[in-house]
């Protein structure tokens, strides 16, 4: 299949899902209130699920392929798909909350690839959200998303609404204020006109 074909076909879906698998560090904390640090290090596309499988061990720091969840890419969010892509290191989001159930410290709650979204989870400021870079694979598909479904809005500068101020409305103000001449009429428009 062609590029072009690809996105035709991109471009008749208003939503795709890929699944992702996030891949969580745990080192040790630097303070003594964080007895450990939590870092996303890395995406992989196409992951069967998981649950907190561990991948790696050095010394004291551990990755753990901690879960798989859908990376959904909708066609009214390409705008912010763009915004990411066009990081240093284009990146997904990685959002974690703390766990209630205690068997884990965190639950990876969500992936986006828009960095909008993003900003709307830090800004409640109860979960840490994480850029992480794409594997090529993954930024090519976003790509080619945010590509098919890319429509350049040209710039439309608003007009003023006049609101019928005419040649016959000239002098008329707020009929609240009893006038003998009108405050707002031009200075130059009570000037007698030379025949």
């Amino acid at each position: 299949m062609d590029d072009d074909s690809a996105l035709s076909e991109l471009a008749k879906q208003q939503e795709v899902s890929l699944p992702v698998g996030i891949v969580l560090r745990r080192t040790p904390g630097v303070t003594r209130w964080a007895t450990w640090n939590w870092q996303p290090v890395a995406l992989l596309p196409g992951a069967p699920p998981a649950d907190w499988h561990e991948l790696r061990r050095e010394g004291e720091a551990v990755e753990y392929h901690a879960a798989t969840l859908p990376l959904t890419l909708h066609r009214s969010e390409v705008e912010a798909y763009r915004v990411s892509l066009a990081m240093r290191e284009p990146s997904a989001f990685v959002v974690l909350r703390e766990s209630d159930d205690g068997a884990h410290p965190l639950v990876v709650h969500a992936i986006t690839a828009s960095a909008y979204e993003a900003q709307d989870y830090l800004d409640s400021g109860e979960e840490q959200v994480d850029a992480v870079p794409m594997p090529q694979a993954l930024a090519a598909f976003v790509q080619d998303f945010a590509k098919a479904h890319f429509r350049e809005t040209p710039f439309i500068k608003r007009q003023r609404d006049r609101g019928g101020q005419g040649p016959d409305e000239d002098g008329v103000g707020d009929a609240r204020i009893r006038q003998t001449a009108d405050v707002y009429r031009a200075p130059a428009a009570l000037k007698p006109r030379l025949p």
